[in-house]
């Protein structure tokens, strides 16, 4: 199968169970979720992939004109549940990836049940004509994509901590700098471009299936203003904080994460 190449897809869990597509973000892979698919496994059919340019992912399947946009990486979530036939999906994305998701459900809402967005954001950039809050001014990101541009590497070692947060424990900051290393630099700096310069704000209001939004505290990333205009402007969310610190409670709180979803479910 195409995807299956491609994307490095993996399915575990209940065969004849719900699947559960699981979208991981920005630097990462597919083992981000290790903590939080064990929980789900006996009931649902659990979808793993990588985006391209990520883990296992055929990197020469990577294409500049798709993937200049978001909608290039829900192209690729939708040819996977079509491609291995799956319906009533939930699909759990997590940071840009919440923002792909949903960009997938809005093609074919007719394909899923749902999407959870953790840490998710339209729009990362300020924009004072509407008073939006993003977290970031324009000249903080084209600063970031510089430096992320000139030294991918040690970019890679200064952030990924920063984002995590949780400098209590070094060794999740750590997990999540050699994943960004693992990650191929010409396509991470493509993909970084197109995550921190992206607006969707539009796509929100189209949104026709249930979502839920889950909220982490002292996120550097996407901060809470952020998470509750994505609540307000989707139709049909949910919101939950999260006592988690940083950008990624599945590796910093993977239980408070699973414990979340479940309920919303």
């Amino acid at each position: 199968m195409i995807t299956t190449q491609r994307n490095a897809v993996t399915m575990s869990g209940r065969e004849s169970g719900q699947p559960m597509l699981f979208a991981h973000g920005y630097g990462c892979d597919q083992n981000m979720w290790r903590q939080v698919t064990p929980a789900f496994a006996g009931t649902h059919r659990i979808v793993l992939f990588d985006h391209v340019g990520n883990g296992k992912s055929d990197l020469s399947a990577y294409d500049d004109a798709k993937y200049s946009t978001l909608d290039g990486y829900a192209t690729d979530i939708l040819e996977i549940v079509t491609e291995h036939d799956l319906r009533d999906v939930l699909l759990v994305g997590h940071s840009v990836s919440s923002i792909i998701g949903l960009l997938a459900a809005v093609r074919e809402p007719e394909r899923f049940a749902g999407v959870v967005m953790i840490g998710p954001s339209p729009r990362y950039i300020d924009d004072e004509a509407d008073g939006y809050v993003g977290g970031f001014a324009r000249a903080d990101i084209e600063q970031m994509l510089t430096s992320l541009d000139s030294n991918y590497l040690g970019w890679s070692s200064a952030m990924a901590p920063v984002i995590m947060g949780n400098a209590d424990r070094p060794e999740l900051g750590e997990e999540l700098t050699n994943s960004f290393c693992r990650t191929d630099p010409a396509i991470a700096k493509k993909f970084a471009r197109v995550t921190f310069l992206s607006d969707n704000r539009a796509d929100l209001p189209r949104m026709r299936v249930p979502s839920l939004v889950l909220q982490c505290s002292d996120d550097v990333i996407a901060p809470n203003a952020v998470g509750e205009y994505v609540h307000k402007h989707t139709p049909q969310s949910s919101f939950t904080a999260l006592n988690a610190t940083g950008h990624c409670p599945n590796l910093s709180a993977p239980q408070e994460t699973v414990d979340a979803i479940k309920s919303w479910l």
